[in-house]
């Protein structure tokens, strides 16, 4: 302890803790006051719930903020890429292999669990969190994930990648959720980690789409096997923080806007299902080549063979843009505002064939990215297209973009209510929920020819039997040390036989 000034000294103790604790004394009155308010409720049920609670308020209004930072950084890297596009275009052939290795490199370098989406990563790591295997979810969901899933989406937007924020956010929300979780005290009422990491997955969907009914319904449709009554209140009050978190600093904003669908045609429903058809084989077509590309890319045997794939996806996706249509980059938002909201209704009949090419050559790179908003953008494309093949009334193309845009998004995902309600809360369209929800489940079951599972239930496995496998492998390893007398990361081989 420094020696005090000879005044100082002569003090009683007491009083020189007093002068010392002095600048602290705001945050103790603060701490004080509200463990006093705290202490002063006499329901004990009612004072259980309240910490149960905190925890997530706390994770969605950190999960409403990141989400509106990463919004606006990944709306930036779109407009960095569309202003290269229109000035000096021949850059993209040297910017965009440049990013995408970058993108690719990141991840494999410093976190190879936050490559693509996230959301496989997320339902993976909920079927982990039980007690036998709960410290495996750590390799799923932590905060070197957060920064690389940032880091390696937003290189990859710039280089003009055929990606989406949608995904990546809900990893995100869920690495926030988990960390949350593990910071709390041991004397803190303990929380279910998996109810934590779904509610999060919830909070994420609905601050990156400002879609409340869609985190909800997702959580319902595609991630949980536990009844929701078991964690409905915290469910709700998280996607309500996480979305007025995100609407306190965008506004009350539409994702997509306010398409005309009034009078349509009454044999509208007879193209919503033919629209419904294409596109929900189109989307289960483009999940199953993707997971073609990923079986064959496990048989690469090096790193330049990576970098050449990645690199060529970038200069093929470049190529197309130059000389075919622009429309093939980026996650294919414009497209969607462009055929809704103005009179360039209909799409040319290749557009709908660029926009299932761009996730294959950007998706399966191994970078960070999602895959929501370019499957909404490819099923808006074939919605456009048939329209424009069968000249159709303004308001019934638009009905068709949007069931388009559903039946793509179920083709892939295999979730037709959850794609029914994002779109529905995307234009604010009550009035055509019946036609969306039809589109929904005629993709659903037309998917079912193409494969029985969806794109996200195949990755997950995949995910579940690596991290289970690199368990596996270190536990040989560390026997291996031991009956040998060496340490796990010796590589010196044992002879033969």
């Amino acid at each position: 302890m420094p020696e005090l000034p000879e005044a100082l000294s002569r003090l009683p103790f007491s009083v020189i803790f007093v002068v010392k604790q002095e600048p602290m004394s705001i945050l103790g009155k603060i701490r004080t006051a509200a463990k006093s308010a705290f202490d002063q409720i006499r329901n004990e049920k009612f004072k259980l719930n309240l910490l149960q609670a905190i925890p997530f308020w706390v994770a969605s209004a950190i999960t409403g903020l990141v989400a509106v930072l990463y919004a606006r950084l990944f709306a930036l890297a779109e407009r960095g890429t569309a202003y290269i596009l229109h000035t000096k275009a021949w850059l993209l052939f040297l910017i965009s292999p440049l990013c995408f290795v970058t993108s690719w490199w990141v991840v494999k370098r410093w976190s190879p669990y936050a490559r693509g989406s996230g959301i496989p990563q997320v339902m993976a790591a909920i079927e982990l969190a039980n007690p036998k295997t709960n410290e495996k979810v750590n390799k799923l969901l932590n905060l070197r994930i957060l920064v690389v899933k940032f880091i390696s989406s937003l290189i990859m937007a710039f280089g003009g990648g055929v990606i989406g924020r949608e995904g990546p956010t809900i990893q995100v929300a869920g690495c926030i959720f988990r960390k949350i979780n593990e910071w709390l005290p041991g004397w803190w009422p303990k929380i279910s980690k998996r109810n934590m990491i779904m509610t999060g997955a919830a909070a994420g969907l609905a601050a990156a789409f400002n879609t409340p009914l869609g985190g909800i319904v997702f959580v319902v449709e595609e991630l949980t096997r536990v009844h929701i009554s078991y964690f409905k209140t915290a469910l709700f009050t998280a996607i309500i923080i996480a979305g007025l978190t995100a609407q306190a600093l965008l506004g009350p904003y539409l994702y997509l806007g306010y398409p005309d669908v009034s009078h349509l045609s009454g044999y509208v429903f007879l193209w919503i299902i033919l629209a419904a058809l294409l596109a929900g084989l189109a989307g289960s077509g483009m999940s199953k080549i993707i997971l073609g590309i990923f079986r064959w890319k496990d048989k690469f045997r090096s790193s330049t063979q990576h970098v050449l794939f990645v690199g060529g996806c970038a200069l093929v996706l470049v190529a197309a843009a130059i000389f075919i249509n622009t429309g093939i980059l980026g996650s294919g938002k414009e497209l969607m505002t462009t055929t809704l909201f103005t009179k360039e209704k209909y799409a040319a009949w290749y557009m709908p064939l660029l926009r299932i090419a761009g996730p294959l050559f950007s998706f399966t790179t191994g970078a960070a990215g999602g895959i929501f908003a370019p499957a909404l953008s490819a099923g808006a494309s074939i919605g456009a297209t048939l329209s424009g093949w069968m000249h159709l009334a303004p308001a019934d193309t638009n009905i068709l973009i949007l069931s388009g845009m559903v039946a793509f998004l179920t083709g892939v995902t295999r979730t037709p209510f959850t794609s029914a309600i994002l779109v529905l809360e995307m234009t604010d369209r009550h009035n055509v929920i019946f036609h969306l929800m039809l589109a929904g489940m005629v993709a659903s079951l037309v998917s079912l020819l193409v494969d029985k599972h969806s794109l996200y239930d195949h990755l997950k496995y995949q995910y579940l039997h690596a991290v289970l496998k690199e368990d596996a492998v270190a536990e040989v390893k560390q026997h291996a040390g031991e009956s040998t007398g060496k340490s796990p990361g010796d590589s010196a081989e044992e002879p033969a036989g």
